[in-house]
């Protein structure tokens, strides 16, 4: 039985940082999470493992169409937990997907 949805694919972006640069990214800087699950860094760079995980928790839902008065919807800013480098991380919708919930877990 076929059971399609759709999801957004996200980029997200190193926007700015308003500190100094302790792990090494840079403004522009990015990695994507495409077809449900995969995480995509461009070949060459790297990504923060802290910076991950403060944007991590919001990802399932940036992927899903939200009603528009939900904060989520309209908010897309993520700041990194070290104090020193307050780097800011822009989450956007890239691409919009159908997927079928029988080819996932």
């Amino acid at each position: 039985m076929t059971r399609p949805f759709e999801l957004y694919d996200l980029r997200i972006t190193v926007e700015r940082i308003e500190g100094r640069s302790v792990c090494g990214l840079e403004v522009g800087d990015y990695f994507e999470l495409t077809e449900s699950n995969r995480l995509r860094i461009p070949p060459g760079k790297h990504f923060c493992v802290y910076a991950l995980s403060a944007v991590l928790p919001l990802l399932a839902a940036k992927q899903r169409q939200l009603a528009d008065n939900d904060w989520l919807e309209s908010d897309s800013l993520v700041a990194c937990p070290d104090p020193d480098e307050r780097l800011i991380m822009r989450v956007e919708r890239v691409a919009r997907r159908t997927l079928n919930s029988e080819d996932l877990t």
